[in-house]
């Protein structure tokens, strides 16, 4: 089993997200003087990783837009309607990556295309990977993504926003997401496993 478990580390792997142990958030300043956070409580991602060589690697992540959650029931209604996501319209928000680049030690440059109110744009974030670590619940490792970015709502045609009469706007133009992902090959080392015993 542990041949076949670093069998699977040493060469590229396609994992699925635990649901359970990732989370997407993001922060926006709101009249000029707090900030806003929340969350999706929906979301999805595949990882490709290569141990090797972690710039061939490769990433996608799914978010459901109407699961939004800022703790506040009125303003997630707002937040659904086409003023801001229009959830019914475009109820995704998709990332794929398209290239990593090395920037220091676990660190690195992410660029691919981020999908939002379905309007397509390039963005770059900057990820720290972590893994692959043993798992002490079964014949499996876990892996990590933890990336961050700033992005332009008005890029994405989220353009919604009132004047604030001291100077400023009631909603910032910047928006900070912070993506945290957790991985396993459990699955894989089962059907691997599986494989072997037929064999």
């Amino acid at each position: 089993m542990i041949a076949i478990v670093a069998a699977l580390i040493a060469v590229p792997v396609t994992l699925q997200a635990d649901p359970a142990h990732s989370s997407a958030s993001f922060s926006v300043k709101h009249m000029m003087v707090s900030t806003v956070r929340g969350g999706f409580n929906k979301l999805s991602s595949t990882l490709t990783w290569d141990k090797e060589d972690l710039t061939k690697s490769s990433v996608e992540a799914t978010l459901d837009t109407a699961s939004i959650d800022t703790r506040e029931a009125k303003r997630d209604g707002h937040l659904k309607s086409p003023d801001f996501f229009d959830a019914t319209r475009c109820p995704e928000i998709t990332f794929k990556s398209n290239k990593i680049e090395k920037a220091g030690d676990n660190k690195y440059k992410v660029t691919g295309d981020l999908t939002m109110h379905c309007v397509t744009k390039p963005v770059t974030l900057d990820a720290e990977a972590t893994g692959p670590v043993k798992s002490p619940f079964g014949p499996f490792s876990n892996y990590g993504i933890s990336a961050t970015g700033t992005l332009k709502r008005k890029d994405f045609g989220l353009v919604w926003n009132k004047a604030v009469e001291s100077g400023g706007v009631v909603v910032s133009d910047d928006v900070k997401l912070n993506l945290d992902l957790e991985y396993s090959d459990a699955q894989a080392s089962a059907k691997d496993s599986a494989k072997a015993k037929k064999q």
